[in-house]
């Protein structure tokens, strides 16, 4: 099986488990979207994505069908995403004919919303209500908007052509097909490279090489013409900028402004006047010649982000011409794959000079998070009447560390269900549904700025995300503790109660369409309404919010719905609660509510909740044991199967080879493993982990196998005749002996262990015992 095929199988499984899991229902080409949708924006290719089917007309000339969309901040950019899904076994191609139908209904979805007659016949309880009015009606959009992604998502292999680009209304709609293969490249490298061919753009781009002398990195020295990195702008958007940082800022500021006047003023000075941009690649070819760029293979801009945006925006919107217009370029090329990321992020960190970027934005390997991550593997869920066992939040601070975590260690059925049990599904969440949970729980003020409300939470994960880091992590890593991971956990519960409880236009039962407003809101008023003493201890400690807790969240969403339904200036609802000011309208407005009803949630001032800080010291045998039970999942055989394969593909050293022989035989004759056997064993299972996991696929059929043998051993041994040692007969020497001590403790400890099942009762350990007989009855003891 080739790595596409072993993806397909890992999506296909997926898509069941989450579908199976949502309590939203939905079905699997939904579930497939979301999964998709979610991997582009883990890639930096998407943004506030909402998934909202409809569609019309199937078979007629205006049929559409639409799957999810989403709106950038600067709402610069709409993505229109169509799925075609395909429940099979095997990956199936994807004929044109498909992908011309899929073209043809997203088109007819944005012809007819955009031209203000589709929302008049949509429902305002419909999931596509607020888009197709935001399209029609939303005057900010509509001056904005520069270009349309339409993204059709296939689990299927497409080999054909991408649809031209088509016009409408005066927009761009840029086509993609993203197949399989593509989903398997973002999932895999975070990103798919973008490639550039200046001499079929029909560009010159003449450059000059500097002789940095390091093997680290090549540099040129370029200049590109305005021209050409505006068509670079519009063909591939927010993917041309490093996302680590740009993710975080927004292309607004008085920068832009002088940007903005010399490109429509001055354009022949810009050259003079602008700094130029700083880009990376991992490839990069010249002309005969080596003085002008022909190639470049994974471009990335770390830094001009707002000098490309500001050039393309000014030309479209207010018709500059930009033909006057060259850039200065720094080409950093970075051939070392294994160096690549953390060049690119070093580089991104210190050409950074337009905008003031913190450290926290560069938030992959935030000190705050990693602590955080560390606490969410070892804490354990109380206890509780629902559920007798005790599991983890697993906190994925990088995408796809859950799923690498459950390949890793569930390599066989057993680990994979013991896996689940530890760490469900519905207890993982990323660093901005983190971000969400904390930002949507309090307010948060800089000064006399309000900086964190619930309005910043409704403008999506990526602007609250920034804010989060910025404004609500502690920077103290010692306050990252125990205490504010189970009260993190505890504001997660209240918030997918409060989901919960408002409802879904699936299950029919939901106050209305504005969920992601009224829940952010309704918690944060609950905050302001408790006077910050809801007990978020007794939340943690139950793993449920109270039914009377619940009530009130309820009848507190209804109200807050209806008050902004009613009070919005603008029919754009969710809008309007991005703005500071809906938020001052909710918190100055009286509601009815009753405070005794959740008095039992609140905490008791006279006598507050003890919190014990636990050190994760506290957890190290837990930790051992987890180590040992992995180690003891491999059977002899296997790890046999191990040394021979490090050996021959050289990736064990002969002190590792050895070390995993060692363990074979420790693990067939059940003998204890130290601490330095667990150290050692886990560093092989890493590099097996890492270089060859199909090696553990064999665990099971191998450990099956070692067990029959086993019983058949143990089966010849008692019934041969002239064995007359039984299990009974050996418990029987093992308790008579225990007071006497008449045996050498190495003789008991053996036959001890063969009594309670530890060792095999083979040919070998029978005749031992039948010695031990021997002494033992010379000592008075008797087999009746």
């Amino acid at each position: 099986m080739n790595e596409i095929n072993k993806f397909y199988k890992s999506l296909m499984q997926d898509v069941a488990a989450t579908q199976t899991g949502n309590e939203e229902g939905g079905s699997q080409e939904q579930t497939f979207t979301r999964i998709a949708v979610e991997m582009l924006a883990d890639g930096g290719e998407t943004e506030n994505a909402a998934i909202a089917y409809d569609e019309k007309d199937f078979g007629k000339k205006g049929q559409h069908k639409i799957n999810g969309y989403a709106i950038a901040d600067n709402y610069e950019t709409v993505d229109l995403f169509i799925s075609i899904f395909d429940n099979s076994d095997t990956i199936r191609t994807i004929a044109k004919t498909d992908i011309d139908t899929a073209t043809k209904r997203i088109t007819n979805f944005f012809r007819k919303a955009v031209y203000n007659d589709y929302v008049n016949e949509v429902a305002e309880s419909s999931p596509i209500f607020e888009f197709a009015n935001t399209l029609a009606n939303f005057q900010e959009l509509k001056e904005n908007l520069v270009r349309v992604n339409a993204l059709i998502l296939t689990n299927g292999d497409y080999k054909g052509e991408i649809p031209a680009t088509a016009e409408m209304s005066g927009y761009k709609i840029f086509y993609r097909v993203l197949d399989i293969k593509y989903l398997y490249q973002i999932s895999e490298q975070s990103r798919v490279p973008i490639e550039i061919n200046f001499e079929e753009e029909n560009f010159q781009i003449p450059c000059l090489a500097a002789d940095s002398g390091n093997s680290e990195y090549k540099a040129y020295i370029a200049i590109i013409p305005g021209l050409c990195l505006a068509n670079l702008y519009e063909r591939y958007g927010a993917r041309l900028l490093e996302q680590n940082v740009r993710s975080f800022l927004q292309f607004t500021g008085k920068i832009n402004k002088g940007i903005r006047d010399t490109i429509k003023n001055e354009p022949y000075m810009f050259l003079a006047f602008n700094n130029g941009i700083a880009a990376t690649a991992d490839h990069i070819e010249l002309d005969e010649t080596n003085h002008f760029i022909t190639k470049v293979r994974n471009l990335q801009i770390v830094n001009g982000g707002q000098t490309t945006a500001s050039i393309y925006n000014t030309a479209k919107k207010d018709k500059a011409y930009i033909s006057q217009i060259f850039v200065q370029v720094k080409f950093s090329i970075i051939e070392k794959q294994y160096n690549y990321s953390d060049i690119v992020s070093r580089i991104s960190r210190y050409a950074i000079t337009q905008n003031k970027v913190n450290e926290a934005d560069f938030s992959a390997n935030n000190p705050a998070l990693i602590a955080f991550e560390k606490l969410s593997r070892y804490i354990l869920s109380p206890v509780t009447a629902q559920n007798n066992m005790q599991t983890c939040w697993f906190f994925e601070r990088a995408r796809g560390q859950y799923k690498t975590l459950r390949s890793r260690e569930g390599f066989t059925k057993s680990r994979q269900n013991a896996f689940d049990k530890k760490y469900p599904k519905n207890q993982m969440f990323t660093k901005v549904e983190l971000a969400k949970f904390i930002d949507a729980f309090q307010e948060v003020w800089n000064g006399k700025k309000l900086a964190i409300g619930p309005h910043i939470v409704v403008r999506g994960n990526e602007k609250n995300y920034a804010r989060f880091i910025n404004d609500n992590l502690p920077e103290n890593i010692k306050k990252i503790n125990s205490v504010f991971f189970e009260d993190s956990i505890a504001k997660a519960i209240l918030f997918k109660s409060a989901e919960k409880r408002y409802g879904t236009k699936v299950q029919n039962n939901n106050i209305g369409e504005l969920r992601q407003v009224v829940v952010p809101y309704t918690l944060s008023l609950l905050n302001i309404i408790t006077q910050d003493k809801l007990d978020l201890y007794k939340i943690w400690k139950e793993q449920q919010i109270s039914p009377a807790l619940s009530d009130f969240l309820y009848d507190l969403m209804k109200q807050i719905n209806q008050f902004i339904l009613d009070k919005s200036p603008v029919s754009h609802y969710i809008e309007w609660a991005k703005k500071e000011e809906c938020w001052d309208a909710v918190k100055s407005n009286s509601w009815s509510f009753n405070i005794n009803e959740i008095a039992a949630d609140m905490i008791d001032e006279k006598n507050p909740p003890k919190r014990a800080i636990v050190d994760e010291t506290e957890d190290t045998e837990e930790n051992r044991q987890h180590k040992e039970n992995i180690i003891r999942s491999i059977p002899f055989s296997l790890w046999k199967k191990i040394e021979a394969w490090g050996r021959d593909s050289e990736f064990l050293s002969v002190n590792r080879q050895s070390n995993a022989s060692d363990l074979a035989f420790k693990i067939k004759g059940n003998r204890p493993l130290s601490d330095n056997d667990l150290v050692r064993g886990m560093a092989i299972f890493d590099i097996v982990c890492e270089n060859n996991i199909e090696l553990l696929d064999e665990a099971d059929e191998l450990t099956e196998k070692e067990k029959s043998e086993v019983t058949k051993n143990a089966q010849k041994t008692n019934n041969s005749p002239t064995n007359d040692i039984t299990l009974e007969l050996i418990q029987k020497m093992v308790n008579w002996d225990k007071r006497r001590r008449i045996l050498k403790d190495w003789q008991w400890n053996v036959m001890n262990d063969i009594a309670i099942g530890k060792k095999p009762l083979n040919d070998r350990l029978a005749w031992g015992c039948k010695q031990n007989l021997k002494l033992l009855k010379q000592h008075g003891f008797t087999e009746e």
